[in-house]
């Protein structure tokens, strides 16, 4: 990568330290030394470590932001409109789908005039899902009224979140202000870094509090109305005036980007120039890969051809003239988009940059556009020398032979399509009259045989061996044994998480049966639609042909979190009463992106977002009780479930089946161990459930047509331990069995006692 010397060696009136970090580690200490007052978040790779890096100083006592795990990314960008409308200093960061899930509040907080600052980890779209780094996300917040500055380093990720602030709070802004960076490019990368060494630097650069002259809703003496209903001419008199605040930042950036230079020596104009002021030939590029093409432009230059490259500081709003004026003698320019405007003969930055050149009368100039680098594809010094060849033959012959095009992609060969390694499992294997499910017509309660588990293993497994999960994971034995008591066909739909991502690496699935994916929040509404086409075309006798041999079993399968982002669209479900059953696999955390805290984290448990520390001692709040919130639906079956006790497992699973075929949906929780995140040995994931379950943590029981009976007893069979004994087989736990976290344990032992007590007294009257 090319470095300016002089400018690394260029230093500014304030006092700096080195620190060799990360992107993410920059944009969480750049918000550390700020102090913002609140940060709602969600957990989404690779933005996920900004929370993370701050829950870790918020639990040293390094910070004072208040840290808000919300249910989804709809729900954090909620809370932050909302603490933004309340008059402190707010700051989110997220990445891809994560984005697009709180789109619709972004064009609200804008459009209501309220700052904040947000980082975008930019990451690749679904579907299909790949979680590294190209723009398709960051290219959604192009419409949405943003100032968005661009990070191509992680020292630019800490010097534009120092000066997004001050631009979101300028009172000719006024704006929520995007700061976009590489994922895993940049979020990940670690490089030497120049940091202001005193926060009251800090504080004095953005200023100590928001401007007062801000209205906000905790004023009682100037009450306002935020979000009003608003009719034509007031609506497009509040868009032009929000469209003058956003040409506006264009100025205020500068003049504050002139004043951040001269306390610190660096410079960031609206667009980084390299090697411009004679090109004949250039490439426009932005972010991570603009650094690598300077190494080109230098070795061009050396070859003796004039090259330059162009890179955006900010693009939002777009620096159209200056672009018009970088390019005026250039004769041909490559333009590379990370992320395509599919149908419109290029990505997003070349179209704009075509209507620049447009704009300001220069028709002379070659514009050549080209998609790269989607779904995190390196881009190396070649890959730059191939971009800039194609400005060269434009510049040579006048002509582009081709505007636009993709570039390191693989065309399609049929003769490497994929083939299948395994065969469908066959319906008289999966069918095999072992369970059986009688209703009983005076209770109306299911009563199950099944055979010894050992006459089960002939049933073959749904998962395929082959997949990827960690040792000790207990997601596949757990799902493996609810599978034992099910027959016949399915069909799966798995929410994102480890159980999905571990067993569908393309070009390979672990699955045997049918599997579809859709993403964390909306599995349940997915799985119904694909229910009610089922019954209507059998309805229709369209599905005749196929030989169907039984009504197939719908199950989704969700977990690491997803009834949590996805507990919405599951109510949804049970309240329709689609013929389905939701299973749970609970590994107590957001395992998949990191083993951040999920509403199923009991309390004091550590994570990473739930950190030990001298001023914070794990999760501050009570677990989720999922299965008690669908019962309240009225659902006609709910049940808890463990390996560590297979017959009871394998029962369930059987009613499970009967109900989704006959009545509607069903929802069952297994807990499942995690040994890299509960820090347990991999051997052990049993023995712990089983403790788990005799602590009354989780107790077995089922709420059939509202009447609750537990399955389990421990207490009856003499097998209760105190919930110490459970807590000290986990190294995320053994902080709670300490004297200094005496008062936590308490408050966890206390609410697992009141709600075993409840379960106990549903257990004996059938009207709780």
């Amino acid at each position: 990568m090319a470095i300016d010397l002089e400018k690394e060696r260029r230093s500014g009136t304030v006092e700096q330290r080195v620190v060799y970090e990360s992107g993410n580690e920059m944009a969480a200490y750049a918000a550390s030394q700020i102090n913002y007052h609140i940060m709602g978040y969600f957990p989404i790779s690779p933005s996920t470590e900004v929370a993370q890096f701050l829950d870790l100083m918020k639990a040293n006592g390094q910070h004072d932001i208040k840290l808000i795990p919300s249910d989804g990314e709809h729900s954090s960008a909620g809370i932050c409109y909302g603490a933004s409308t309340a008059g402190g200093r707010v700051f989110n960061a997220t990445s891809a789908q994560g984005y697009l899930y709180m789109l619709e509040q972004m064009p609200v907080q804008s459009g209501t005039r309220f700052p904040m600052v947000m980082n975008l980890v930019c990451r690749s779209i679904s579907g299909p899902l790949d979680i590294h780094g190209d723009h398709s996300d960051l290219y959604f917040a192009l419409n949405t009224g943003w100032p968005i500055l661009m990070c191509r380093d992680p020292q630019a990720v800490y010097d534009m979140n120092l000066m997004a602030i001050k631009l979101a709070e300028d009172p000719e802004v006024r704006l929520p202000v995007l700061v976009a960076s590489d994922g895993y490019f940049t979020s990940h990368q670690k490089r030497r870094v120049h940091t202001f060494a005193n926060q009251e630097d800090v504080l004095k650069f953005v200023g100590e509090r928001p401007p007062g002259n801000f209205p906000h809703t905790l004023d009682r003496n100037h009450p306002i109305t935020v979000g009003p209903y608003m009719n034509e001419p007031d609506y497009i008199n509040n868009c032009y005036q929000q469209s003058v605040a956003m040409y506006n930042a264009e100025r205020v950036f500068a003049r504050i980007a002139g004043e951040y230079a001269e306390l610190t020596g660096r410079e960031y104009p609206m667009l980084d120039l390299y090697r411009m002021e004679d090109a004949e030939v250039a490439v426009f590029l932005m972010n991570s890969a603009s650094e690598i093409i300077k190494d080109v432009v230098d070795d061009l230059r050396r070859q003796g051809i004039k090259a330059g490259s162009i890179a955006p500081n900010m693009i939002r709003p777009f620096p159209q003239k200056q672009i018009a004026e970088a390019l005026k003698n250039v004769k041909a320019v490559t333009v590379g988009d990370r992320g395509d405007s599919y149908g419109a003969y290029g990505g997003n930055m070349v179209n704009e940059i075509k209507a620049a050149l447009f704009t300001h009368g220069n028709h002379t100039t070659q514009v050549i556009s080209r998609i790269y680098g989607l779904g995190g594809k390196e881009f190396y010094a070649e890959d730059g020398h191939h971009l800039f060849q194609l400005a060269i033959d434009a510049a040579n012959t006048g002509r582009v032979e081709v505007p636009f095009d993709y570039y390191g992609h693989t065309p399609g060969d049929p003769e490497k399509a994929p083939k299948r390694v395994m065969n469908p499992l066959k319906f008289e294997d999966l069918k095999t009259g072992l369970i059986t499910v009688t209703k009983n017509e005076e209770t109306g309660k299911l009563g199950v045989r099944i055979p010894p588990l050992r006459a089960l293993t002939k049933k073959p497994k749904r998962i395929a061996p082959g997949h990827g999960a960690c040792p000790g994971c207990g997601i596949f034995s757990g799902l493996e044994l609810f599978f034992k008591g099910i027959e016949g066909d399915i069909v799966a739909l798995f929410h994102t998480g480890c159980a999905m991502v571990v067993t569908t690496g393309y070009p390979y699935s672990s699955h045997k049966a049918t599997y579809i994916h859709n993403l964390f929040q909306n599995g349940a509404a997915t799985l119904s639609g694909v229910v009610e086409m089922f019954w209507e075309r059998k309805r229709r006798g369209e599905l005749d042909e196929l030989g169907l041999q039984d009504d197939f079993t719908f199950v989704m399968v969700t977990g690491d979190g997803g009834m949590d982002i996805g507990m919405g669209p599951a109510i949804g479900a049970a309240l329709r009463g689609h013929k389905m059953i939701i299973i749970e696999y609970d590994n107590e955390g957001y395992m998949n992106t990191g083993a951040q805290l999920s509403y199923s984290t009991p309390l004091g448990h550590r994570t990473s977002t739930s950190n030990i520390g001298k001023v914070q001692k794990g999760k501050a709040f009570q677990h989720k009780d999922t299965p008690q919130i669908m019962a309240a639906t009225n659902i006609p079956y709910v049940f808890t479930g463990s390996e560590a006790y297979p017959q009871d497992l394998v029962k369930k699973a059987a009613k499970a089946q009967w109900y989704a075929q006959h009545e509607g949906l069903v929802y069952g929780k297994i807990l499942i161990a995690c040994p890299l995140n509960w820090i347990s040995p991999d051997d052990q994931g049993t023995n712990i459930i089983d403790a788990a379950v005799n602590s009354c943590f989780f107790p077995l029981y089922e709420v059939e047509n509202g009447q609750t009976t537990i399955t389990y007893n421990p207490e009856e069979k003499g097998n209760r331990i105190p919930l110490t004994d459970w807590l000290k087989t986990m190294g995320k736990t053994r902080h709670l069995t300490k004297p200094e976290n005496a008062e936590a344990l308490a408050e966890f032992e206390q609410e697992v006692e009141r709600r075993w007590k409840v379960l106990q007294a549903k257990h004996e009257n059938p009207y709780l």
